[in-house]
C-alpha cells in the first residue's frame, strides 16, 4: 500500500459543510483520505505528520475558470497597461499613465531591437483611462515607420496598428465598409481595429498567432508560475485553437513531474462547423489526463464594455453606440443542440445584457429540438444581466461565470462612460445569483485582468472601484462566499466538482497555501494574504521558487 502523508497547518478551511475545518489533512496516492486530529486519522494507517505549513492556512486550491495562456505568453512582448503588473518571474512592471507613456514604452523596445524588420508588440493597453483620447496609427508610427507595431487592448478585443502593419494586412484603402475598422478624416483606417474578424489579419502579419501560441512551453510554464504564486491549482485557457500539435506539446508539458497546475483548454469554434467543433470536442475529450483536460467548446458572442464592443439593450452605451455580433444565431442554436446530444459542454462569452438574450434564446430553442439536463453550460462574463436573466438563467439549467474584477479596474469607467450609474451598480451580480439559485463563480479573465483569486474576492466582497467608491453595494457577497465563488463554484461551472473545489475524502489533494486566515482578516485585506504556494496531487510548490521577485 502506498505511503500516506499527514499535512498539519494551523486551520485547514475545507469548504465542505460536513466537515468545516481540521487541523490535518491526510493525502494518499494524490488525493484526499481525511481531514481531522493526528488521532483520527490513524484509522487510515502508518502516516508521516509534514509539520511545513503547521503556521499556514490551506484551502482547498483556487480553481480559475476563465483565463488564457496568454497571462504567460505575453511577456514575451511589451507591457503597457494603465496598472502595476507582476510578471511570472515576480518582478513588478510599472503602469504606462498615458499614451505618450505607452509610444515612449514602445519606442525604448524599439531601440533595444536587433532585427531590422520583426513586428513590435505591446499588450494590456486601454486607452478608456485617458479621458477620451484614442491611440492611432500615427501615435504608433512614431515608435516605427519601417516595422509592424501593433498594440493588444487588455480586453483582447481591440487592436491598434502603425502604418506599416496596417498597409502590410492591405489595409490602407478607403474601400472599408465593416464597422469594426474605425477611419480617420482622411478616410483610411485610423489604426483601431475591433473585432477578431478585422484584427486577426494584422495580427498574423505581425506573427501574432494564438494556433503556435497555444502549445508553446515558455508560455504554458509562466502562467503555471503565475497560478502557484496566486494559489491556483486549477485554470482554463478558455479559447484557443488547440492544434494537433499544441495537443501534443502540452501532453509533454503536462506530464512533468514538476508541472504544478492542472490545466483546461477550451476549444474556440472559430474556423469549424458546429458538427466540427463538436465532434473534434468530443475526440479531444478522450485525450484527457489527470493534469491536461480536455473537451470544453468556447463561443463568442459580443465584445467588452470597456471597448465599446459588448452587445447593451436600449439604451445602448451612454453615448449612443452599440457594440459588435461575433456569432451568427443559427450558429450558436445548432451547437448548443449538437453539444447537449453528445454531451459537450458549451460555453459562451456574453458581455452585454442583450448578448445574454441571444444566448437564452439560442439555448432555449436549442433545448426544444435536444432536451437535457444537468448540461452546465456557462454565460462567461455575463456581467450586465438583470434579475429578469438571471431567473431565466436559472429555469435553463445555466451557469454564470462573473467577472468579478471589472469594479475595481473599469467601474469608475462603466459608470461615467460606458453605462451609467444603474446598470454599473448591477454588474456581476454575485448576490442576486445567490439569491436566486444560479450556479456561479468569479474569475479574472487573465491576461485581462492579472491572475488572482484573493482579488478576484476581494473585489466581490467589497466591490470598490479604483477610486474607493462602492459600486453596487447591495451585489456584495460575504468572504465565505466569494472563496466558495472561486473554488466550488468555479469547479461546478467545469463538471469538475466532485474531483476538486473542496478538501474531502476521494477530491485531489490540490490546496493553496496561505499566511493568514481569510475568514478571519479583514475583508477589505483579502488581497493583501501572501500565497506561500500550492499542492499539488499531494505535491508542495513553494511559490518562492518560481523566481526572484524585483522592480522594473
Amino acid at each position: 500500500m502506498s505511503s500516506i502523508t499527514v499535512f498539519r497547518a494551523r486551520r485547514i478551511i475545507t469548504l465542505n459543510p460536513a466537515r468545516p475545518e481540521g487541523p490535518c489533512v491526510a493525502v494518499r496516492d494524490g488525493r484526499i483520505l481525511g481531514v481531522g486530529t493526528p488521532e483520527q486519522l490513524r484509522a487510515w494507517g502508518s502516516f508521516e505528520i509534514d509539520e511545513r505549513f503547521a503556521d499556514k492556512v490551506l484551502l482547498p486550491g483556487f480553481v480559475e475558470g476563465h483565463a488564457h495562456v496568454g497571462e504567460g505568453t505575453y511577456w514575451r512582448y511589451v507591457y503597457c497597461g494603465f496598472q502595476d503588473r507582476m510578471a511570472p518571474d515576480g518582478r513588478i512592471w510599472a503602469g504606462a499613465g498615458s499614451i505618450d507613456a505607452v509610444v515612449e514604452r514602445l519606442r525604448q523596445a524599439q531601440s533595444e531591437r536587433t532585427d531590422p524588420d520583426g513586428a513590435l508588440i505591446g499588450w494590456g493597453f486601454d486607452p478608456i483611462y485617458f479621458k477620451g483620447r484614442r491611440c492611432n496609427r500615427h501615435d504608433l508610427d512614431q515608435v516605427s515607420k519601417t516595422r509592424p507595431v501593433v498594440l493588444l487592448h487588455a480586453s483582447g478585443h481591440i487592436t491598434n496598428a502603425n502604418t506599416v502593419a496596417l498597409q502590410a494586412a492591405g489595409y490602407l484603402h478607403t474601400r472599408h465598409e465593416h464597422p469594426g475598422v474605425l477611419l480617420g478624416e482622411d478616410g483610411l483606417p485610423n489604426g483601431e481595429l475591433r473585432g477578431p474578424e478585422v484584427m486577426t489579419p494584422v495580427l498574423l502579419k505581425a506573427g501574432y498567432d494564438r494556433a503556435a501560441l497555444a502549445g508553446d512551453e515558455a508560455g504554458a510554464r509562466a502562467f503555471a508560475q503565475l497560478a502557484v504564486r496566486k494559489g491556483v491549482t486549477t485554470a482554463t485557457d478558455l479559447a484557443t485553437p488547440i492544434p494537433d500539435a499544441a495537443i501534443e506539446q502540452l501532453l509533454r508539458i503536462t506530464a512533468s513531474a514538476d508541472y504544478p497546475l492542472r490545466f483546461m483548454p477550451a476549444l474556440h469554434v472559430r474556423g469549424y462547423t458546429p458538427e466540427q467543433v463538436i465532434e473534434r470536442a468530443a475526440s479531444l475529450r478522450q485525450r484527457s489526463t489527470d493534469k491536461l483536460l480536455l473537451g470544453l467548446v468556447k463561443a463568442h458572442a459580443d465584445g467588452s464594455v470597456q471597448g465599446f464592443t459588448a452587445r447593451v439593450r436600449w439604451p445602448h452605451y451612454l453615448g449612443g453606440e452599440q457594440g459588435l455580433w461575433y456569432v451568427e444565431p443559427e450558429y450558436l442554436r445548432r451547437t448548443f443542440a449538437l453539444g447537449l446530444r453528445h454531451g459537450v459542454q458549451v460555453h459562451v462569452h456574453t458581455n452585454g445584457d442583450e448578448s445574454i438574450d441571444f444566448a437564452m434564446d439560442c439555448l432555449a430553442q436549442a433545448l426544444r429540438e435536444q432536451p437535457g439536463s444537468d448540461h452546465r453550460f456557462t454565460l462567461q462574463h455575463c456581467q450586465t444581466a438583470s434579475r429578469a436573466q438571471l431567473r431565466r438563467m436559472k429555469a435553463l439549467g445555466l451557469c454564470a461565470n462573473f467577472f468579478a474584477n471589472h469594479h475595481y479596474y473599469w467601474g469608475d469607467a462603466h459608470r461615467d462612460i460606458t453605462l451609467g450609474i444603474d446598470r454599473a451598480e448591477r454588474m456581476n451580480p454575485c448576490r442576486s445569483a445567490q439569491e436566486i439559485g444560479v450556479p456561479y463563480a468569479i474569475h479574472s479573465d487573465a491576461p485581462v485582468t492579472p491572475l488572482g483569486p484573493l482579488h478576484l474576492a476581494w473585489c466581490a466582497v467589497n466591490r470598490l472601484t479604483a477610486s474607493g467608491q462602492v459600486l453596487g453595494h447591495y451585489e456584495r457577497i460575504d468572504v465565505r462566499e466569494a472563496l466558495e465563488a472561486v473554488t466550488l463554484g468555479a469547479a461546478y461551472t467545469l463538471h469538475l466538482d466532485h474531483e476538486i473545489g473542496s478538501i474531502e475524502t476521494g477530491k485531489r489533494a490540490d490546496f493553496a497555501v496561505l499566511e493568514e486566515d481569510p475568514l478571519q482578516v479583514d475583508p477589505g485585506r483579502l488581497k493583501d494574504i501572501a500565497v506561500w504556494g500550492t499542492v499539488l496531487g499531494g505535491q508542495p510548490h513553494a511559490a518562492a521558487d518560481q523566481g526572484v521577485k524585483a522592480i522594473a
